[in-house]
């Protein structure tokens, strides 16, 4: 990767000078167009999603099967998308400011199985791979009833092969347990901040687990050199997978029938808001395409990102996206969001979303903790740090007043707006670590 020269670059991009005093900050993006302007550079369609769907909707009597705790969706991975009115009203307070429209929590923090938004990407990319080996080898084909991948043939065949991934933690968790449950042989490369809980569940799923003291980068690159040994060892690449990146977005026209249902309409005069906690990129990336493509430009996305991680922001405001790293310009990378502890942002999801992301903001640690708290008290939802990234979103975007204005966001029409912090991760945490987590916040 090149070198950069700060000072140059400071100069250049004086946001910068804010990201490195660790400041909590908002940039709201010049570039963002419209859904049919953006998607030649996504290099995906809609097509691609459905492909996504109809993938999972055949595995779907498997994992029922197979994971009991999904039994009552009939082997969907989703979760509930609820009201979160108490916490409203003690964000107002806290930023001086009124939040017009309607405050909800997307609950990927609880999805089965694994326990966070990467259950979404991470199993549906395992499943895709192991489909991929099972047609060749003859042994299925997609008119079949999938449930039949439970039986020890199939175990016994996936055991011929292997996966790999790197991971800050929850990707490894859900690639870990699926790959697990099919009966492949399975390598977790865990940076240094990978919760040691993280660790254990793993290993106590018969993954292997290899540790690094150094960060998701190192991890990654680690696992990648590991598999290319064994031609049989699938390695699963968080910073450039399109089937990753596909996993996600099925979430967008899986939340817009929740919408549906609950008759909130996304249109000019009713804009919806999702605030988006990133890391690499890949998962806030293919649900925000997901978003666009199914409910269309009246949907604005915003990620965000630890002031210590803020790595996406970085490549998408310089235009170098991969080729720097938030330690290149002195930011330490460490933070309890341990989800969100990734220095280089994925080239792929920042080049292919630049268009359709509205903004990024920053967030403290401090700031993720107080809201962990907060939530927990106000509605009894507890959530890992990261998955709080997302609360300070609605303020962030009511103070964007030259935003606002660019989109023709009236408060007549902002008194109509849905916003949704989408909770990446926490329904797996034990509780001696939740406490840990409250009794940091106080």
């Amino acid at each position: 990767m090149t070198s950069h020269n700060v000072g140059e670059l400071t100069a250049q991009f004086p946001l910068l000078n804010e990201l490195i005093e660790l400041k909590e900050i908002s940039w709201f993006n010049p570039s963002v167009t419209s859904l049919e302007k953006a998607l030649p550079y996504v290099g995906l369609d809609s097509e691609d999603i459905r492909d996504a769907s109809m993938r999972l909707k055949r595995f779907a009597p498997y994992l029922s099967k197979v994971f009991p705790e999904t039994a009552s969706l009939k082997g969907m991975i989703e979760s509930e998308l609820v009201d979160i009115p108490d916490m409203q009203k003690r964000v107002e307070a806290e930023a001086g400011c009124s939040i017009p429209g309607r405050l909800m929590l997307k609950k990927d923090s609880h999805l089965p199985i694994s326990g966070s938004i990467k259950a979404r990407g991470g199993i549906y990319e395992v499943l895709a791979h192991a489909e991929k080996l099972a047609l060749a080898a003859g042994l299925l084909s997609i008119e079949d009833d999938y449930s039949k991948l439970a039986g020890d043939d199939f175990k016994q065949f996936f055991s011929q092969y292997s996966i790999a991934v790197g991971s800050t933690g929850n990707l490894g968790l859900s690639i870990g347990i699926m790959s697990a449950k099919l009966g492949f042989s399975v390598s977790v490369h865990m940076s240094a901040d990978a919760r040691d809980w993280k660790k254990q569940m793993l290993r106590a799923h018969g993954v292997n687990v290899v540790e690094y003291e150094q960060d998701y980068s190192v991890a990654v690159e680690q696992g990648r050199k590991e598999a290319e040994k064994d031609p049989n060892c699938f390695f699963i690449d968080d910073e450039n997978s399109k089937t990753l990146f596909l996993g996600y977005s099925v979430a967008g026209e899986r939340l817009k029938a929740q919408l549906d249902q609950l008759g909130i309409a996304v249109d000019e005069e009713h804009p919806l808001f999702v605030y988006l906690p990133c890391g690499v990129g890949g998962g806030p990336g293919g649900v925000a395409f997901g978003l666009k493509m199914a409910l269309g430009d009246h949907v604005h996305c915003i990620f965000a990102e630890p002031t210590h991680s803020p790595c996406m922001l970085l490549g998408v405001h310089t235009g170098l996206h991969d080729e720097i790293a938030v330690q290149d310009i002195g930011i330490d990378n460490v933070t309890t969001a341990d989800g969100l502890a990734v220095g280089r942002a994925s080239g792929f999801v920042g080049r292919a979303m630049e268009r359709l992301l509205d903004g990024y903001y920053t967030i403290s640690d401090e700031s993720m903790l107080r809201y962990l708290w907060e939530l927990n008290d106000a509605e009894g939802i507890l959530l890992e740090p990261s998955a709080l990234a997302g609360m300070l979103g609605p303020q962030t975007v009511i103070r964007g007043s030259d935003y606002l204005q660019r989109f023709g966001l009236s408060p007549s029409v902002m008194n109509n707006a849905t916003h949704i912090i989408w909770a990446t991760g926490g329904g797996m945490v034990p509780e001696s670590e939740m406490q840990k987590y409250l009794n940091a916040s106080l």
